[in-house]
């Protein structure tokens, strides 16, 4: 109990720090992950399956 509330005093101290702090640096810039036009993606090829289909066991009792 005492390390749950140890680990929370210390989040919660630095959420407030950087959220006091968030004024005076400003908001970080978004960076851009893609680029701006769409890609084309070619559908997946077919798979095989092998063996037989999977069936979850709704009745634990019957095997």
């Amino acid at each position: 109990m005492f390390l749950l509330g140890a680990v929370t005093l210390c989040c919660a101290l630095v959420a407030g720090t950087f959220a006091l702090l968030e004024p005076v640096f400003g908001r970080a810039p978004e960076r851009q992950v893609a680029a701006s036009r769409p890609v084309d993606v070619a559908p997946p090829a077919p798979v095989r399956v092998v063996g037989a289909p999977f069936a979850p066991n709704v009745n634990p009792r019957e095997r």
